[in-house]
């Protein structure tokens, strides 16, 4: 159960900023046309596929370090949720996401967007085990399809992106803060 919930924290933690993304994707496509719903869906799933994939192999390079400064790992998210408050104090406004039309810039966005998951995923890869990343994969897989419907419907409310684009800047970097924490807790 532990391994479920962390997978979940891990998640909704690294992607906060993602619903944003896809809630606009959503906004535009009901606007525009463009992207397609499914191209929306699909070039999520491939752009979340790609992070996990990198950062998968990124972690099975990381078996050649000893054990105990795997934890240390926890200062990449950690450094990254500081930069974003630092950033976030200095602009005190959202930076509006960048929008996308058609699958392929849609998963390009979700790349350009997370590569702050991978420094996030690949400690968890090396610490979780085979079993405990497979089903962090699974959980990745189910929440990407949660998100997806979330932003959808998300995207029918303008006034909700309105929030999300006033507070998100705040939130995402807490949640890096908090999650190098929780990797760098386990050094103890």
């Amino acid at each position: 159960m532990t391994d479920l919930a962390a997978a979940v924290a891990v998640f909704a933690g690294t992607n906060v900023d993602d619903l944003l993304v896809l809630t606009v994707l959503f906004l535009t496509a009901r606007a525009t046309g463009r992207p397609r719903p499914w191209e929306i869906w699909v070039g999520q799933y491939a752009g979340i596929g790609l992070l996990v994939a990198i950062a998968g192999a990124a972690a099975l390079g990381l078996t050649l370090l000893p054990d105990r400064w795997v934890g240390l790992l926890g200062l990449i998210p950690l450094a990254l949720g500081v930069r974003g408050l630092v950033a976030a104090v200095r602009d005190r406004g959202a930076t509006p996401p960048p929008v996308a039309t058609g699958l392929v810039s849609v998963a390009a966005v979700t790349i350009a967007n997370g590569s702050d998951n991978i420094a996030v995923y690949t400690p968890v890869f090396r610490t979780a085990g085979v079993v405990g990343s497979l089903l962090t994969i699974a959980v990745f897989a189910v929440l990407t399809a949660v998100w997806c419907a979330a932003g959808g419907w998300l995207g029918g409310h303008r006034q909700v992106v309105a929030v999300i684009g006033r507070w998100g800047h705040w939130l995402v970097p807490l949640v890096f803060v908090a999650i190098g924490l929780t990797i760098l807790a386990g050094l103890l």
